[in-house]
């Protein structure tokens, strides 16, 4: 079975099925372009503020995260770096807090707790929610390593700097897929199943999808040890502090940047602007890297999963901002669908939410 991207979503499918003794093949063109190395690997359905099936997925998800990562820790034999640090939201009023939309699955914090949650919050913000049963994961530094030699150690197969150009079909039925190596030899592929996990550029190969690209800026700031204890989720801006004392802070959100790499002055004067708004000790802090990304969108925001327009296309992209989050749900999912295996109820419920065509109806 061939995977079409090796990032996140594409190693997690892979890793599933390898463990169910299917042989697989990851064709990937860059894997340090994948959302998997660069995003803040918060697990965070309610700081998040989801709603609907999206919630549900994300909240089924996380309970899910704990099994998914002891197997690869299992199988890799190295950390994935899993805190459960609880995640505060600040609000600027009470009203505002009891306002956002999974507040009733957060505890209420007045000023004083707020405060003393995160110390050296701008005085600006009074009120927060803490969702203790949010989290992280160091996807980073650990996870995507982890997870690389966990399938490795299952006898996965990898093809690097092999893009994709085509996928070959047979009255609407999978036949193979046409490839590019990095040398410019074209080479044909046969299969009778795939996975797309080609993130955000998923949609260049199979252009009915609306999938698309969302830029993201980040950076790392070294902290003094202790400073940061919990995930500090505002609006437009996060600090994520890892247990060695570095904590991520992200991330803008460029939706007309397309595929345009690199930094910007602009997107590092955004960040610079939403660490004072909210942490401001924190401009004082030291600054270790600097990074971007791309997250794969579509126009609700939630996952592509599941059937595709070409019988035996499996879909598993446009995950946004909660990939590292789902790519556990996701891989079992898939898996079990691509497998022939009846998949558990409370994610098969689930599928009519996340079709790749449930946009049809819309001008």
């Amino acid at each position: 079975m061939l995977i079409l991207g090796g990032g996140l979503m594409g190693l997690a499918i892979a890793h599933q099925l390898a463990r169910r003794g299917i042989g697989v093949t990851v064709l990937s063109r860059r894997r340090s372009e994948a959302a998997g190395f660069v995003a803040a690997g918060m697990l965070a359905p309610h700081a998040e503020g989801l709603s609907g099936a999206l919630l549900k997925l994300g909240q089924l998800s996380l309970r899910r995260v704990p099994s998914w990562v002891a197997q690869i820790e299992a199988d890799s034999g190295l950390p994935c770096g899993l805190r459960s640090t609880g995640i505060v939201v600040p609000f600027q009023s009470t009203e505002e807090r009891d306002q956002y939309p999974t507040a009733a699955f957060g505890e209420s914090l007045d000023r004083e707790q707020l405060h003393q949650e995160l110390p050296g919050l701008a005085a600006s913000w009074t009120a927060g929610l803490l969702f203790s049963q949010d989290g992280q994961i160091d996807n980073r530094r650990q996870l995507m390593r982890a997870l690389e030699s966990a399938c490795v150690d299952r006898g996965v197969q990898f093809q690097e700097g092999v893009e994709v150009q085509e996928l070959l079909q047979d009255h609407g039925q999978l036949k193979g897929v046409r490839t590019r190596d990095s040398e410019g030899t074209l080479s044909t592929l046969s299969c009778s199943q795939a996975m797309l996990c080609s993130g955000a550029w998923s949609a260049q190969l199979l252009p009915e999808l609306r999938v698309f690209p969302v830029k993201g800026q980040m950076l790392s700031l070294q902290t003094p040890r202790g400073a940061l204890r919990r995930v500090l989720f505002g609006p437009g801006t996060y600090f994520v502090p890892r247990e060695d004392g570095l904590v991520v802070v992200g991330a803008t959100s460029e939706r007309n940047a397309g595929f345009n790499e690199g930094l910007t002055p602009q997107g590092q004067t955004t960040l610079q602007q939403g660490i004072a708004a909210l942490l401001p000790e924190a401009i004082n802090w030291p600054p270790m890297e600097r990074w971007w990304g791309f997250r794969p969108c579509t126009p609700d925001e939630g996952p592509l999963l599941g059937q595709s327009p070409i019988a035996g296309l499996w879909l598993a992209c446009g995950h946004h901002r909660n990939g590292v989050l789902m790519a556990g749900a996701t891989a079992e999912l898939i898996t079990d669908l691509a497998s022939g295996s009846a998949p558990r109820k409370d994610l098969a419920a689930l599928l009519p939410s996340f079709r790749w065509d449930r946009w049809r109806s819309e001008p």
